[in-house]
């Protein structure tokens, strides 16, 4: 049976090809270290469960609106004034299966064929493969370790074509956990109202920040930035609801209107259970997530001075999210028992292969000099995989 066109370019996520393989040694009875995982190990709080039950128990299990239930949108638009000083109206909310879900509805409404995404990397995945989906073209922006993995105004501004239609943010961001200044997201602003950028600033890990950063949403910044940009955020990472499948965009009304008419031939309306269960996390008790959150900056604290000890390694502190990203790029061209490391798929082949630690190459996010490592796993995982890594890179030649 002929495939259409439109998949054949699409490559399989490397982070969850990495975890399914770990899972599947793991499940050999092998002792392997999994520092592949994108989601909380936590998990998801009682308040929020309970929520979910009651509204089983209420009858709650039909359909419902397909942009979401007006009292999960009306959450939604207290969040968004609440922490981001943004106003939306409940029209402008649109509750998807997932913030994934939402970024695609986004982009296929947004974008036309051959039109410009700039991207910048490091970039999570799936930004990439869903940009071609799109029948948009990816313009690739290489950022520095120097400089924090961040997007500079005039490295924008170097890239912009009369064929760009969008750029894309992701603050803090994945896979190297770097949280944008308002300062810088000002500066970025300026070169977007110039030029008439749309803007997708993903926000799923807005919550999971550390040592006193404030999370700046770019539409926060002036009128005509909200007007040209698509917020997008989720219960996944800060309520541990990764299973739960549930984000949502903040959008100008024509951009939402047309959101919830993909979607209504797509997915039509998220789990009507899972939405009582958001409105519980936006609206309860925030208690554990900051439980969390102090959990998390304890493992990252421990994960950057182990692997910044290591010899050749230099790591970012990472600002926001769960994740480290190291650079290894003093080992390429390096042996390890006769085999040779030619950029960070090799090595993370090798961890796995030799050590039973699994992390992802970061040839997936665009850098195949550094590797990503989840601090989404327990304090004792962390510390036998940086024994076992410490001692790999100890027998590189």
């Amino acid at each position: 049976m002929k495939l259409a066109d439109r998949v054949k370019n699409i490559s399989p996520s490397p982070t969850l090809a990495i975890d399914a393989r770990a899972k599947k040694m793991i499940a050999a009875g092998e002792k392997v270290i999994n520092f592949g995982a994108g989601e909380p190990d936590f998990d998801t709080p009682e308040h929020i469960k309970e929520a979910a039950m009651a509204a089983i128990r209420k009858g709650m299990t039909k359909y419902t609106p397909v942009g979401g239930t007006m009292e999960l949108k009306e959450a939604i638009v207290q969040k968004l004034k609440a922490d981001n000083g943004l106003e939306y109206t409940p029209e402008q909310i649109v509750v998807s299966v997932g913030a994934k879900h939402s970024l695609y509805n986004a982009m296929m409404v947004l974008l036309q064929s051959g039109d410009e995404v700039i991207l910048p990397a490091p970039y999570w995945v799936t930004y990439l493969e869903q940009i071609k989906l799109a029948g948009a073209v990816p313009v690739i922006v290489q950022t520095r370790q120097e400089n924090g993995f961040k997007l500079t105004a005039e490295e924008l501004l170097s890239v912009v074509s009369p064929r760009t239609r969008m750029v894309i943010l992701n603050s803090p961001g994945n896979p190297t956990g770097a949280v944008y200044a308002k300062e810088e997201l000002v500066e970025l602003g300026k070169v977007i109202e110039d030029h008439g950028l749309v803007v997708i600033s993903d926000e799923i890990y807005e919550k999971l920040i550390y040592d006193g950063c404030e999370h700046v949403s770019i539409a926060s910044l002036s009128p005509a930035l909200k007007e040209q940009t698509v917020v997008i955020n989720g219960m996944s990472k800060a309520y541990a609801m990764t299973g739960w499948r549930i984000g949502y965009a903040a959008a100008p009304t024509e951009v939402a209107k047309a959101m919830v008419d993909l979607q209504s031939h797509s997915t039509s309306n998220p789990t009507s259970i899972a939405q009582a269960a958001s409105v519980a996390a936006l609206t309860g008790t925030q208690e554990p997530l900051m439980e969390m959150v102090a959990e998390f900056r304890r493992r990252r604290d421990y994960m950057l001075q182990r692997l910044n000890a290591i010899p050749g390694i230099s790591c970012n502190t990472p600002s926001g999210a769960f994740y480290v990203f190291p650079s290894m790029a003093r080992y390429i061209g390096r042996q390890y028992k006769g085999r040779q490391i030619n950029g960070a798929s090799d090595l993370a082949s090798l961890l796995l292969d030799e050590v039973k630690v699994a992390v992802v190459p970061g040839v997936a996010f665009g850098d195949d000099r550094c590797f990503r490592l989840s601090y989404a796993t327990s304090m004792e995982n962390i510390v036998e995989g940086l024994n076992r890594i410490e001692q790999f890179f100890f027998q590189i030649d």
